[in-house]
């Protein structure tokens, strides 16, 4: 009984200190860490961010970026920072994906980590040189059966959601496509509309400008639901693979132990920015769809997240090391 009085009183003086905390936060400026290069999409997206945030919280929301080894690098840094809602990353797909990917990880993408909201989806979509005679998934996937030793499909590096997209393809469909990695979109872009590729999944970003050249064909995209960003174009499971299913996400998150009203006061903040007309605009003109879900609801995604894509790895024998 004695033991149950403490802990109450240990439980009900946690709660009050984290309230008052979150009464005073945030003290100091906050940083986003970015796993990926200034200029790209998701650095435009999370300045983008910083910038309505600092005017929301009152203090300056500054972002950091930290590239390298998968988003690894990022997300080890923001795990290991302090618990005060100072320092939060802007997660990628890949957060979840490479401790299937990776021999060592030295975080774990569910106990390190307090996911504030799942802020976006990356808008991919499935292309094919003008030369594979598919107007849609199920012509290409009757080609690739009728054609199993002519199917190349690039990604950006071997582990990446776009890989692991091609794989999925190959498994749901059970055909056999090669995978040939890339360092990043361009060359593996420009193989494609050369005809060294026939097959490649990509962020509508960069492929958009060959797909209305001509110099590419899209397909499809590979979300569940159709794209807001592109609503006339179906869905890959409606196209011709039922179950198939691939979002690329982006989200923010904060070292575990953050107080739950900090966590909750930086959600309400995101949430009123994403409903922002120009934050919206800007989204779109990336490429991004906005999701904005709450902690739990992102807390439940990561988990089916990561068991969705250790399985493809598994499945596929896909490594990054």
């Amino acid at each position: 009984m004695f033991t149950k009085i403490i802990a109450s009183v240990a439980l009900a003086c946690t709660s009050l200190c984290g309230a008052a905390f979150a009464q005073t936060y945030p003290s100091k400026p906050v940083t986003i860490v970015v796993p990926f290069s200034p200029g790209g999409a998701t650095d435009i997206m999370s300045r983008t961010l910083a910038e309505r945030l600092r005017h929301r919280l009152g203090q300056p929301v500054l972002v950091e970026n930290r590239p390298g080894a998968g988003t690894m690098i990022a997300s080890e840094f923001v795990a290991k920072a302090p618990a005060d809602g100072h320092t939060l990353l802007l997660a990628a797909s890949s957060l979840g994906i490479a401790p299937s990917l990776y021999s060592k990880v030295n975080y774990d993408p569910v106990k390190d980590f307090a996911p504030i909201s799942q802020v976006a989806s990356v808008v991919h979509v499935l292309v094919v040189h003008p030369s594979v005679p598919a107007k849609n998934v199920g012509e290409l996937i009757s080609w690739l059966k009728a054609n199993p030793s002519k199917a190349n499909y690039g990604s950006v590096g071997a582990g990446t959601s776009n890989h692991l997209e091609g794989e999925l393809f190959n498994s749901v469909a059970a055909v056999k496509m090669t995978h040939i990695p890339y360092k990043g979109s361009a060359p593996a872009l420009t193989d494609l509309v050369g005809g060294q590729l026939q097959v490649m999944f990509d962020a509508y970003a960069s492929s958009g400008p060959f797909i209305k050249n001509g110099n590419v064909r899209m397909l499809a995209v590979t979300t569940a639901q159709r794209s807001k960003s592109l609503p006339d174009v179906p869905t890959v499971a409606e196209s011709g693979l039922p179950g198939y299913e691939a979002m690329p996400w982006l989200g923010l998150v904060a070292p575990a132990a953050t107080p739950p009203a900090v966590v909750s006061r930086l959600h309400r903040e995101l949430v009123e920015v994403l409903k922002e007309p120009e934050v919206q605009e800007k989204f779109r003109s990336l490429g991004l769809d906005i999701i904005g879900s709450t902690p739990k609801e992102f807390s439940t995604f990561l988990r089916k997240d990561i068991v969705k894509w250790a399985k493809v790895v598994k499945d596929s024998g896909a490594k990054a090391d």
